[in-house]
């Protein structure tokens, strides 16, 4: 079984020394891709395209090939074609004839054919004669030039004849690396998946970080949209996965900054630490997930706030995308199943963030915070191959149960934001209440009485059960999910 892969056509504008340099790149891609699947495949480099070809036709082995190249990028389209020997239009009309007979059977058809090379025949008279052989000699609807319901697609270079059995569109873009690295800052929502499969198919290898604001269950949804990327879209190339802890970075912005700074400072802190990330990585940008005004802290004004707390450039490749827009590719590229169950959190963004924030206010409030704190979260952090996450992910999540009832003897445990909590207390007869902030849980819930059973309440239901699933990993039993 041979394939023919055609290059996304902005390769083909480059200079001739880029251009062999990206040719060059795919080729090595695509051989690194598919010999994952099977070890017997050759790819073979022409000027305008790459030659595939397999001596395994199981319909299997052929299928898992077809998808793989379908995800490569710098393919724009995947030629699924026989080769045969030719020496003139008639015995191209007597090969091609058996094999398409069947597909024009009651519908009306069109032949079309490129030609490459030196022959005594043109594309059109071969298009005519075995259009015609095929109309005389076979039923069908006859030919119809325009619209036909099949169309019979061939190609002639020198000597060889391929009869085109199937096209399969690819993904375009560049191929790997043909941009330099990038660090992608992963929430495992939807925009963060699309942005980074937007910089994978622009040709940038692609590591990913991750801020740890809630504990191992939502590190682990996050490992395993980062691993589908890269397994889906990138796997020719080793790429890193960054885990940075957070939860005290946050616990410090709630008890230090003026609530309607701390989304845009929250982001500040990210951006500081992803940069020394990347640094370290020898990384010259990041990317992030941000659309234009879809939250406090994405317009105009903010982002330009953001943008100064570092000099590492930041890449927003969803800047003007609507938030349905980023659903529907995501729907497309297979990160909408993940994001769909992703957690959002509650008690980390302000109640009533700012829209347009102040840089001296912002300063001012940057000076209430311990930087030390920060300095701690990246000693902390870890950094592991990717291909290391298929096993970690295969390791089973501890079980949390939600109730919506209680015992005498329960205390609910409010780890809510102080600043959430006093808005809007948590006020209830019969049971004892006790508020501990979710970033205080990992160190101050050991001092709490162990024989007493905790019902873990915030107003959402999201974070109680992360921080819920994180303490029971940590060996403690006596915790459950509180929702009203």
């Amino acid at each position: 079984m041979k394939f023919i892969l055609k290059f996304y056509p902005e390769i083909t504008i480059k200079s001739k020394s880029v251009r062999k340099r990206f040719c060059k790149l795919l080729q090595s891609n695509v051989r690194n891709v598919l010999r994952r699947h099977d070890e017997d495949v050759t790819v073979q480099l022409d000027w305008d395209k790459l030659n595939v070809a397999t001596t395994n036709e199981s319909p299997q082995n052929i299928e898992k090939l077809i998808d793989a190249m379908q995800c490569i990028p710098g393919i724009a389209h995947i030629l699924q074609v026989t080769e045969h020997e030719f020496t003139d239009v008639h015995s191209i009309y007597e090969t091609v004839a058996p094999i398409m007979a069947p597909m024009i059977e009651g519908k009306s058809f069109c032949v079309r054919v490129k030609r490459a090379g030196n022959h005594d025949f043109t594309s059109n008279e071969v298009e005519r004669y075995v259009g015609g052989g095929l109309n005389q000699n076979y039923p069908s609807n006859g030919v119809k030039l325009k619209n036909p319901d099949y169309t019979v697609k061939m190609e002639v270079r020198n000597n060889s004849l391929y009869v085109i059995a199937n096209r399969y569109e690819g993904i375009g873009g560049f191929p790997l690396p043909a941009q330099e690295d990038v660090l992608s800052l992963m929430s495992g929502g939807f925009d963060s998946g699309v942005s980074s499969y937007m910089m994978i198919k622009k040709g940038a290898r692609t590591h990913f970080c991750f801020f740890n604001l809630g504990g191992a269950a939502h590190e682990i949804g996050v490992k395993q949209v980062s691993y589908y990327l890269w397994d889906r879209f990138s796997s020719s190339h080793k790429v890193k996965f960054v885990t940075v802890p957070f939860e005290g970075v946050v616990g410090e912005i709630l008890e230090n900054v003026e609530n309607g700074q701390m989304g845009v400072i929250l982001k500040r802190m990210m951006m500081r630490a992803a940069e020394r990330v990347a640094k370290k990585m020898g990384v010259e940008a990041l990317v992030t997930g941000e659309a234009l005004g879809q939250v406090s802290s994405q317009t105009l004004t903010n982002l330009g706030i953001i943008d100064k707390s570092i000099d590492t450039l930041i890449l927003r490749p969803l800047t003007a995308y609507d938030k349905q827009d980023i659903i529907d590719i995501a729907a497309k590229i297979g990160t909408k199943q993940f994001a769909e169950v992703m957690p959002e959190y509650c008690g980390v963004i302000s109640n009533k963030p700012t829209v347009k924030a102040v840089m001296e206010k912002i300063e001012a409030e940057e000076a209430n915070f311990d930087f030390g704190v920060l300095d701690k979260a990246l000693e902390d952090s870890v950094m592991i191959d990717i291909r290391d996450i298929a096993k970690e992910t295969q390791e089973s999540v501890a079980e949390v149960e939600t109730v919506s009832e209680f015992g005498a003897s329960d205390i609910i445990l409010d780890i809510r934001s102080p600043d959430e909590e006093d808005e809007n207390p948590l006020e209830m007869d019969g049971v004892e209440i006790k508020h501990l902030p979710f970033y205080k849980l990992a160190t101050n819930f050991g001092d709490l009485d162990q024989s007493k059973q905790y019902l873990f309440y915030c107003d959402r239901g999201v974070m109680s059960k992360l921080q819920a699933l994180f303490l029971i990993e940590q060996g403690f039993s006596n915790i459950k999910v509180y929702r009203r």
